[in-house]
């Protein structure tokens, strides 16, 4: 028998954001947490009455698990409605450029100050203290400065962004998540809470920590896109196949090399001998191409698939979406076989929990379901603390407001 997500019972205030913000609040909401988004607020339309005058959704679609409330972050009671809910509150996710959120008088000191064992994680994109702390930027941006993006690209090409999973997410809101969960951790023997900051620039040199000490070796000291694992090596790349669709390559060991010879059959002709001499390694992928190219992707999946060629179809996610046998139902990052997380595919509430706890949810993680302003907050705020709309706050301006004599 399995237990609640771990993060059960953590309660989580998420400025409304985009991208590594409110991806660090879904990894916590996908954990079990209860994440509630604080978004602007807009007269006559937020906390309406009226359910046909909707707010339109925003563009955030990393909302499952959450609710949000609408504040006017701009008005003195607005911010008094924000401070009234840190002494129950765990976790507030900061996700503004440095110093507006202390314009907004809800800086680290006055947060702590109300509860000192909140934890505030801050994400930025440059360094807080570095040369470009006061310049805007993007993904593209940080990365390039991280170092990271100098690696990703081909030979004699310019360096190609990975979208933005590199910046946004991986150095970015999972960074923070991993700040958040080792503060609430800390939290457990002091009792204190913190300030948790993360930025895009220093989260991205992270992970390329490996690819970053191998420029001192001869695995990674030549140009971009003329080392092993960069797509200068014939065995460590893809290939297109006769129907314009691709084959992943990354027979490193000569074991797993032997074995993508003997299917591309190439066996026994002297390639395994003469593979580490770097003069060969065009003509070999040139031969590699033309061989791909004589078979579909299917075809090839038939002479790889179960061998130790470590030869794999490039998968498109239109395709994974229609196709579990694939893996392409999309699960949790990790299991906790004892606490899993919540289902991200939909599916029977009864399945085996170590895929996810729950039904799932709607579009099974391959349609992002956007949050209108104000949508499920009111109940989470009765859920949290019994509170309810006249009684301990009120609409003032599409925002809410303590409501007068509340003791709040």
């Amino acid at each position: 028998m399995t237990g609640p997500p771990p993060l059960t019972g953590i309660r989580v205030l998420e400025f409304a954001g985009l991208a590594p913000g409110p991806f660090a609040g879904l990894l916590l909401a996908d954990n079990g947490a209860s994440v509630l988004r604080i978004d602007r607020a807009v007269p006559d339309l937020t906390h309406s009455t009226n359910s046909s005058d909707l707010p339109p959704p925003t563009n955030d679609l990393l909302t499952r698990h959450k609710s949000s409330i609408a504040v006017d972050l701009k008005s003195p009671s607005g911010v008094d409605f924000i401070k009234s809910l840190l002494p129950h509150t765990d976790v507030v996710i900061d996700p503004f450029r440095p110093g507006i959120l202390e314009k907004l008088g809800l800086g680290p000191d006055v947060l702590l100050g109300i509860n000192p064992r909140i934890i505030l994680g801050r994400m930025t994109g440059f360094r807080r203290d570095g040369r470009y702390k006061d310049m805007a930027g993007h993904d593209i941006n940080y990365i390039a400065v991280s170092g990271a993006l100098a690696l990703l690209g081909r030979k004699g090409e310019k360096p190609i962004a990975p979208g933005n999973i590199l910046g946004d997410f991986a150095g970015g809101g999972a960074v923070l998540f991993q700040g958040i969960l080792l503060a609430l951790m800390a939290r457990e023997k002091s009792g204190r809470g913190q300030v948790v900051e993360a930025n895009m620039v220093d989260g991205a040199s992270y992970l390329a920590t490996f690819p970053r000490m191998m420029l001192k070796t001869l695995m990674w000291d030549q140009p971009r896109g003329e080392n092993v694992l960069d797509t200068g090596c014939p065995w460590y790349d893809t290939y297109e196949t006769k129907d314009g669709k691709y084959m992943s390559v990354g027979a490193l060991e000569p074991q797993f090399f032997a074995e993508l010879l003997k299917g591309l059959g190439l066996s026994g002709i002297g390639i395994e001998k003469s593979r580490n001499d770097r003069e060969t390694w065009p003509e070999l992928k040139a031969t590699f191409e033309r061989i791909f190219k004589g078979k579909t992707r299917s075809e090839w999946e038939k002479v790889f698939d179960k061998t130790d060629a470590c030869c794999t179809p490039v998968l498109e996610y239109g395709e994974l979406e229609t196709d579990h046998d694939r893996e392409g139902d999309q699960r949790p990052a990790v299991t906790l076989r004892e606490t899993p997380s919540l289902a991200v595919s939909e599916g029977s509430s009864s399945r085996d929990p170590s895929i996810g706890q729950g039904p799932g949810i709607e579009g099974g993680s391959y349609c992002g379901t956007a949050l209108y302003a104000g949508e499920g907050g009111e109940e989470t705020l009765n859920s949290w603390l019994g509170w309810k709309r006249g009684k301990d706050f009120e609409v003032e301006n599409g925002g809410l407001v303590k409501k007068v004599g509340s003791k709040l």
